[in-house]
């Protein structure tokens, strides 16, 4: 049996995430999912919209995933892949040449990711919503359910 495993927030999972975790499921039989607990992901800076809990629900929930752990710290890897008898460490481009000193105990392959479609830019285009926007959707909202309810 060929394990792959990969690290990552999935946090406003989109396609992107899904399209990259079929490619790694491609590349063997057992996919691992190490999913950032929100602790590490407070010591790397960010900040997740969803808890970890849901977000390792939702990648658990994904045809592609056999098995999803928590992430809790850079060093972990290299335990992980030899604890699982992991074959391949995939992670995206973006990383490239970062954990090469795995090579000694895997494969190491960064993958592409999808153009045109990243967390940051969902972020980037929430954050340029107004407020008054919000409220201009709340109203159309609340009228087309009084629309609805004289249609029925």
């Amino acid at each position: 049996m060929r394990k792959i495993i990969t690290y990552g927030t999935f946090d406003l999972l989109h396609v992107g995430h899904v399209r990259l975790l079929k490619r790694l499921r491609e590349m063997g039989d057992h996919l691992i999912v190490g999913v950032s607990t929100d602790e590490f992901n407070q010591k790397k800076g960010k900040r997740a919209v969803f808890s970890y809990e849901d977000r390792a629900e939702i990648v658990r929930s994904i045809t592609y995933v056999d098995q999803v752990i928590p992430e809790e710290s850079w060093d972990q890897k290299r335990r992980d892949i030899l604890e699982h008898g992991v074959d391949v460490f995939a992670i995206g481009a973006d990383w490239k040449g970062k954990f090469d000193d795995l090579q000694d105990i895997c494969e190491v392959v960064y993958l592409e990711r999808t153009e045109g479609i990243s967390t940051t830019a969902i972020r980037h285009t929430l954050s340029q919503i107004s407020p008054k926007t919000i409220e201009d959707l709340k109203v159309a909202l609340e009228l087309l359910n009084g629309v609805i309810g004289v249609i029925k």
